[in-house]
């Protein structure tokens, strides 16, 4: 948990960053890596940038003013002229457990949201786990899971390529 003096916030954080999905006309579609790295960049550059802090004062002062439904109704606003979201969550490092049973893994989906597609990642005990959920008749799910992990199956083996 957090200490009470510590620098870091408590309880949820809500920030946008707004990044056009990248087309494959021009990204070097045979290098997945060269391919993260640039997508990598972009986000961090944008994550640094006055838009992200401005949006998270804009949320946190209409919730201290006007309330959370009020926030909730902006945010809502905004994510309905997206058609794909991606959240995370930092999970904790060390195992734990809920009234003495063993939590093994977990994830999350954000549900009710106005997307066509969301993507929900969560990190426990070093592992990632990635959750996808669609609009109902919006893309083929088996189709959707198929190019997904051929993805990180192209990503990992570019990963590994030139290590000993």
């Amino acid at each position: 948990m957090t200490k009470p003096d510590a620098e870091s916030p408590w309880g949820n954080q809500f920030g946008f960053i707004h990044v056009s999905v990248p087309t494959r006309n021009g990204l070097d579609n045979n290098d997945p890596l060269k391919i993260i790295s640039k997508v990598k960049r972009l986000i961090k550059r944008k994550k640094r940038s006055l838009g992200v802090f401005l949006t998270g004062q804009l949320l946190e002062t209409m919730r201290r003013f006007r309330g959370p439904e009020v926030a909730a109704q902006y945010i809502h606003s905004t994510l309905k002229n997206t058609s794909m979201t991606i959240s995370n969550l930092i999970g904790p490092k060390e195992k734990m457990s809920l009234a003495d049973h063993p939590v093994r893994n977990f994830h999350f989906m954000v549900v009710g949201v106005p997307q066509s597609l969301t993507i929900t990642m969560v990190s426990y005990m070093g592992k990632l786990k990635v959750a996808m959920g669609t609009e109902k008749g919006f893309i083929d799910s088996k189709l959707l899971t198929t190019c997904m992990e051929k993805a990180f199956k192209r990503i990992y083996e570019a990963s590994l390529e030139g290590k000993p």
